[in-house]
């Protein structure tokens, strides 16, 4: 009487085919033992009903189903369904003897049990109880030649940068970001939101849509952090064979001698280039010229560059390397970043092209000489290899959502310690593939003061793309907090006040955090409509009062969103709201000029978008800005901040849009190849730490069965 039951619905299968696919699939599980039809009349076809197995079929008129559960929605969906097709519902509680008792009656007549479970499933269950389509079928939908597709098993791809070419001409599509008011430790949902709106679009209003995301941080790592880690072990290597070699010996090395021909490659020609000397062959190379051609001399004091690694590790922050004795006493203090805030995956974001990849690598810059000139990936002669290790990391990954929409999954740096943003190239891409009528929906990371300044004033200005309109997504918890509510933690049960309905908390957070993030986003002329990302304990009074609220404050529109729980359907409010926004005029304008000093544009950032009454410079930070103006001319880049995501100043318990502050600015480095400055604002580390208690403790994996628990 245990059985298992599987219900098609239509926003599952929409096409014949793909109702059959899924019923033969059915009747060889034994998992199933038995099949609802719920489609509309066109898709009950003898060619359908055929096909399912007599013993699992479960529309039999007449009979009498039990469910067995508690009172739930789903229960009283499933019961009303059944009995539109001519079944009689029992019901049953739980216990043991209830369930006997009817199940045993002669007179109740039951052919079926039903067992109704009132347990949410996690994200992974509802994504692996899916079946994807095959990637190649996607691809052909979204307009992909095949010979543009590298196929990675059944359900995903990368894409081919050839696509750029043969679309060149072809209009871009709406370009919409979606970015959020200052988050809780929770996260308020601005990945849900950005697929929740794509499957509206596509699936629910018929209009071509794309959703460009950045990778999970402990996923794949597309060869960044292999290639951040060789140029960490290139300088190591460089300044051990300069500090043990004369002149002569370095040069036979650089320079090998095969066959008797000595030849230099072409990256050590571009080095000679960069050095003035207009020579090919090795012979014609002065003392002098060897010298300067084999020592980069790197001041070990001025060495920037880090190792990585993909999870936080707070003991990794400071370190002291070449403690072996075969290292010949050349230790030196360093230290690891995680790897999203690898300068490699802030250059994957933003290269538009595999050249324009190649040359940023080449321009990063790892440390300074000891006579003060910046030393370059170029310099060590690694660039070449860099670009092999990237090489395929540049394509997007095209995957799918579970609506059958298309997504590419491409980089993945922070907004707190990066730029927060997927790549360039995903972007261009998706704009050109969805047509002039249709939509691209990238997402900023964190709220809208860190990721969204960032996409528009750093990404914007590196692809020379124009957003048409921004997504602003708030929860009715966030706005509590913002509002006054008790501190939130990950991990621990929300208080009182984030549960039951108070007006109060969330109008205070409208009026401040929420207020101030429109106004950000509006800084930028650009429409802002506001999407509230709906939790089951949130009341319609709290709703309302938000959507009237974001109005007052200069929203284009405000709409509640229910995609976590109904998907596309969930958003189609959202997605006609954003697409009206779209079609108004989009008078988008960048925060400051390039010209400026980095200092006013640092003060800018600061005092426009987080409120700050000012900067405080440290004596350090104000060390390496002159440096960076007078010595090395990277005065005209734009500015990185690398800050707290918890509030919209630099101390995290500050919340709502606090006023009053001076900001202080610690350090500043220069991420030359990725093409930015980026100042680290209080404590601001580049490598976390873990708490107390990691979500490591919840994760865990079947060994019988390899079912993973406790990642969603």
């Amino acid at each position: 009487n245990d059985l298992n039951k599987h219900k098609i619905g239509p926003k599952i299968h929409k096409t014949t085919i793909s109702i059959l696919e899924e019923l033969l699939k059915l009747n060889d599980d034994p998992r199933v033992h038995g099949v609802y039809l719920h489609l509309p009349p066109a898709a009950l076809t003898n060619r359908v009903l055929n096909s399912l197995k007599p013993e699992k079929d479960d529309s039999l008129e007449g009979k009498t189903v039990l469910l067995v559960g508690g009172e739930s929605p789903f229960r009283l969906v499933l019961q009303c369904l059944i009995e539109r097709r001519g079944m009689v519902t029992a019901k049953s509680h739980w216990d043991s003897k209830s369930l006997e008792r009817e199940v045993r009656c002669p007179h109740n007549g039951i052919v079926s049990v039903w067992l109704i479970s009132c347990d949410v499933p996690s994200d992974l269950q509802i994504s692996r109880a899916q079946t994807a389509k095959p990637v190649n079928h996607l691809a052909e939908e979204i307009g992909l030649l095949p010979e543009e597709l590298e196929v990675y098993g059944r359900s995903k791809a990368k894409v081919r940068l050839s696509l750029l070419e043969r679309l060149n001409s072809q209009p871009d599509g709406k370009y919409v970001l979606v970015a959020g008011v200052t988050p809780t430790p929770l996260g308020e949902g601005k990945s849900t939101v950005t697929i929740g709106l794509v499957q509206a679009l596509s699936a629910h209003l018929n209009l071509n849509s794309f959703a460009c995301l950045r990778q999970p941080s402990q996923g794949p790592t597309f060869g960044i952090k292999a290639a951040n880690n060789l140029v960490a072990a290139a300088i190591d290597a460089r300044m051990l064979h300069e500090a043990t070699q004369s002149d002569k010996a370095l040069f036979s090395r650089l320079v090998p001698s095969v066959n008797g021909v000595r030849r230099f490659s072409p990256i050590q020609i571009s080095r000679l280039r960069r050095l003035g000397i207009i020579k090919s062959d090795p012979s014609s190379l002065s003392p002098e010229e060897v010298n300067s051609f084999v020592r980069l001399d790197l001041d070990p004091e001025k060495i920037t560059w880090h190792r990585v690694v993909d999870t936080n590790d707070r003991f990794l922050r400071k370190i002291t390397i070449g403690q072996a004795s075969t290292e010949k006493g050349l230790t030196r203090e360093t230290g690891f970043d995680i790897a999203v805030a690898s300068e490699i995956m802030a250059i994957l974001a933003l290269a538009d092209s595999m050249e324009d990849m190649k040359s940023r690598l080449g321009r990063m810059v790892v440390g300074t000489s000891r006579s003060g000139t910046p030393v370059t990936a170029e310099d060590l002669g690694v660039s070449g290899a860099l670009a092999v290790l990237m090489k395929d990391a540049i394509k997007p990954t095209l995957m799918q959502t579970l609506e059958g929409t298309p997504v590419f999954v491409h980089a993945g740096p922070f907004a707190n310690i990066a730029h927060g943003n997927s790549s360039v190239l995903a972007d261009k891409l998706a704009l050109k593939l969805v047509g002039e009528d249709g939509f691209v929906v990238t997402e900023a990371g964190f709220g809208a003061d860190i990721g969204m300044e960032k996409f528009f004033n750093i990404k914007c200005r590196a692809s020379g793309l124009r957003p048409n309109a921004v997504v602003l997504v708030a929860t009715i918890r966030a706005l509590k907090m913002h509002g006054g509510g008790p501190s939130v933690s990950a991990g621990a049960p929300l208080p009182t006040e984030y549960i039951s309905e108070n007006l109060n908390l969330v109008s205070g957070g409208c009026q401040s955090n929420l207020k101030k993030q429109i106004q950000n986003a509006q800084q930028f002329g650009v429409p802002v409509v506001v999407a509230i990302n709906v939790f089951r304990t949130d009341t319609p009074a709290e709703i309302d009062l938000v959507c009237q609220l974001a109005k007052e404050c200069g929203a284009f529109d405000a709409v509640p969103c229910h995609h976590w729980m109904q998907g596309g359907r969930g958003a189609v409010e959202l997605a006609q709201a954003v697409k009206e926004a779209t079609s108004k005029p989009s008078y988008f304008q960048f925060l400051y000029d390039l010209q400026m000093p980095i200092v006013e544009k640092i003060r800018t950032i600061a005092k426009r978008i987080y409120g700050a009454d000012d900067i405080d410079v440290s004596a350090e930070a104000q060390r390496k800005i002159d440096y960076y103006h007078e010595q090395q001319g990277y005065s005209t880049l734009p500015i990185c901040m690398a800050k707290t995501h918890l509030s919209l100043s630099h101390l995290p318990e500050r919340k709502g849009a606090p006023t009053g502050f001076v900001l202080p600015i610690r350090d500043v480095r220069a991420s030359v190849g990725a093409g930015f400055i980026y100042p680290l604002v209080g404590t601001m580390s580049t490598m976390p730490g873990l708490p107390t208690r990691a979500c490591f403790y919840d994760i865990d994996i079947d060994p019988i069965t390899e079912e993973i628990s406790g990642l969603f």
